[in-house]
């Protein structure tokens, strides 16, 4: 089912599931600085495994799912898998909040004109929701 143009569960597609494994990619703080130092230029999984306090595997697990969201590919050279962003990810990732920012802002544009059009109806002389006029009273 769609409300207002978000989709929620029942009607999720295989493009939320690609938003939601870009998102979930994000979440990590290691995740995130991996992505920033892989956007400066390619870097090894082992030298990016000296710059944090976990195991290589450990890393070698963020380097995975970051690679599944589409963040960053993997490229064998050699002995070294040589990790680099696509920066067409990150145009995806804008994408996806950009239009979650547009239908959130169209629901509150909504929620206000409604606010507008209750405030007018209940001007003085309006019946209320009770079946009293508004006449007289102080609000």
């Amino acid at each position: 089912m769609v409300v207002d143009g978000i989709a929620d569960e029942a009607g999720a597609s295989a493009a939320d599931g690609a938003v939601d494994r870009l998102f979930h990619a994000l979440a990590d703080t290691t995740r995130r600085d991996i992505l920033r130092r892989c956007v400066r230029g390619e870097l090894s999984v082992s030298r990016l495994a000296a710059a944090y306090p976990m195991s290589f595997a450990a890393v070698q697990k963020h380097v995975t799912v970051l690679e599944r969201a589409g963040l960053v590919t993997k490229e064998r050279r050699g002995r070294e898998q040589l990790v680099r962003t696509d920066p067409d990810a990150l145009d995806r990732a804008r994408q996806a909040l950009d239009e979650l920012e547009s239908a959130w802002r169209a629901r509150v544009d909504r929620m206000s004109a409604l606010l507008e059009d209750t405030g007018r109806d209940t001007g003085p002389g309006t019946p209320a929701r009770d079946g009293n006029t508004t006449e007289g009273t102080d609000g």
